[in-house]
């Protein structure tokens, strides 16, 4: 089936682009050979509203709904507990013929002060956990990962390795840097700042909220092949 004019955008920056074409003109992503899910869902948002805020909306709409349905049977569940509660009630009574046992106060214990004995060497403490570093793609092997930049190759490499150490700081991991020259599945001519390694398209998809909460503000799943 062909696609619509709406259909055929840039699931990046949203760019029309024709039958056939394979790279977007205007920020150079790969364009799907057909419209994902999530690409109708966003052509059919902007012909109601006129506007689309990107493709993280779905997954952040998603962790709403599993947020608001969480907090649901979390309430629900406390009520019950709180009513079962409530109903109990022990009721002790003492006859005039009772006696009531008198208790004496346990003798307070003693606990002999730590002695170190001349010639005892103390451990030292442990050392502090390594602080977390950017890694390298897995030379053997291919998956999915989530993109947080692309930096162009003529800007140099540094560029892109401050903005993955700006990611550790903010709490992602694992972060790392590749040259998109060197996979046949990337737009050659970029240093990609990358976070995670996974197996499928839906893992990745799942993580892109948490990049979101971080601050990043188009970060969105690519494929990984040599």
């Amino acid at each position: 089936m062909a696609q619509t004019e709406d259909d055929r955008r840039c699931p990046r920056c949203s760019t029309p682009y024709n039958d056939g074409q394979e790279y977007c003109l205007e920020c150079g992503e790969r364009l799907p050979a057909r419209p994902s899910l999530i690409t109708r869902l966003g052509a059919r948002w902007r012909r109601h509203a006129g506007w689309y805020p990107g493709d993280w909306i779905w997954p952040a709409l998603l962790a709403l709904v599993v947020a608001i349905v969480a907090g649901v049977v979390s309430a629900v569940w406390l009520a019950d507990d709180s009513s079962s509660a409530n109903d109990t009630i022990v009721r002790t009574q003492v006859g005039p013929s009772t006696s009531v046992p008198t208790q004496t106060a346990p003798e307070p214990t003693t606990t002999a002060p730590t002695t170190t004995t001349p010639g005892t060497t103390v451990p030292p403490p442990p050392p502090p956990p390594p602080k977390p570093a950017l890694v390298a793609w897995p030379a053997t092997k291919g998956g999915w990962t989530i993109v947080l930049d692309s930096v162009p190759t003529t800007n140099g490499r540094a560029g892109a390795v401050g903005e993955a150490k700006q990611a550790l700081r903010l709490g992602l991991k694992p972060v790392g840097v590749i040259d998109s020259s060197a996979f046949s599945s990337l737009h050659p001519g970029y240093f990609v700042v990358f976070f995670g390694i996974y197996d499928n398209e839906a893992e990745a998809q799942s993580h892109v909220i948490e990049a979101h909460r971080r601050g990043y503000r188009e970060p969105y799943p690519r494929r990984i092949t040599r």
